[in-house]
This record gives structure tokens, sequence and C-alpha cells, in this order.
């Protein structure tokens, strides 16, 4: 019987902690989920990975999203994306055409990815820091959940380099 209330209170604790996110410790070989807490249950070591919009696990997904760039504003209320995925895939939207899609080759996928990784990237500031430009674009960049807005004129060096390295250099600016 004492087996018996074992095994129930062990699922019980098991379900609980995977609702959670964690793990029970109830018998060998349950590991926490990534990026969960830690567990007393020795077993297979599960690297960390910081979760959080955009962040990729240690190996990115085909499909998972590098970066995501949108423009808008101008004389006309664009408001255009392109999204480049981890394998160099990449979809375009501008207005009410229809979307275009590419593949970058790897060269051009891991200069963008160095673009975007370069710790001058990190220090470009979040939002704009001179005076708007009547009638100009707005940039949106969003990498691993940090979004960087800049506007015409306000591409600092790493931020530029990131456009060099986007298919088409960014989504386009048409409507």
């Amino acid at each position: 019987m004492v087996r018996g209330v074992r095994k129930t209170w062990c699922g019980s604790l098991l379900l609980i902690g995977a609702l959670a996110g964690g793990a029970s410790g109830c018998g060998p070989g349950i590991t926490p989920a990534p990026g969960g807490p830690p567990s007393s249950v020795s077993g297979p070591a599960v690297p960390s990975v910081t979760t959080g919009p955009g962040t990729p696990a240690a190996d990115p997904q085909p499909g998972e999203v590098l970066v995501e760039v949108a423009v808008s504003g101008g004389f006309a209320g664009v408001d255009n994306r392109l999204v480049v995925h981890y394998d160099g895939t990449w979809t375009s939207r501008s207005g009410a055409e229809p979307p275009r899609t590419g593949h970058q080759t790897p060269a051009e996928a891991a200069e963008l990815r160095a673009a975007l990784e370069d710790p001058a990237y990190a220090q470009v500031p979040e939002r704009p820091t001179g005076r708007p430009i009547a009638d100009g674009f707005q940039y949106s960049v969003t990498y691993r959940g940090r979004v960087v807005v800049a506007g015409d004129g306000e591409r600092p060096p790493a931020l530029q380099r990131v456009f060099a390295a986007l298919p088409d250099g960014g989504p386009p600016t048409s409507p």
C-alpha cells in the first residue's frame, strides 16, 4: 500500500512540476525543461538556454525567425515587413502585394548573423535620438526579443551593417 501511495504522490508531483515547468524529483531520468528551474535529480546535463521571444535554442530550427524588420511611415503611410529565418529563407511583405520570398546564400546568412551578434549592435540605442523627419520612415529591427527603432538618417554603423546584410537591404519603402 505504501508503494501505491508513493506512486500517487510522485505522480501528483510530476503533474504539478510539469504544469509549473519544472521537475518533480520523483525518480531517475527526469530532467527539467531547458531554461526551467534546476532539479535535484541526477541525469544527463541539460545545457542552460536563455529563453525569451525570438531567442533561439542551442540549435535553431529551420523555420525559426532570426530577425524581423519593419518599415513604416513616409508620405504614403507604408507598413512593410521583412522576416529572415535562421536557415536564410526570407519573406518580404509590402502593402497589398503578394509576399516575396527568397533564400540567402550560406555566406549571406552568416554575414547577417555576424552583424546581429556584433557587440557594437548591442550598443545601438533602442529608440531614435534625433528629431524625426517629416514624412520620414521609421525602421524597427527585432532580434532576440530586443527592438531597435531608427528613423531616416539615424543608422549608426552597427545598424547600417545589419541593413547591408539584409536581403534587398531590408523591407521596401514603397507602398
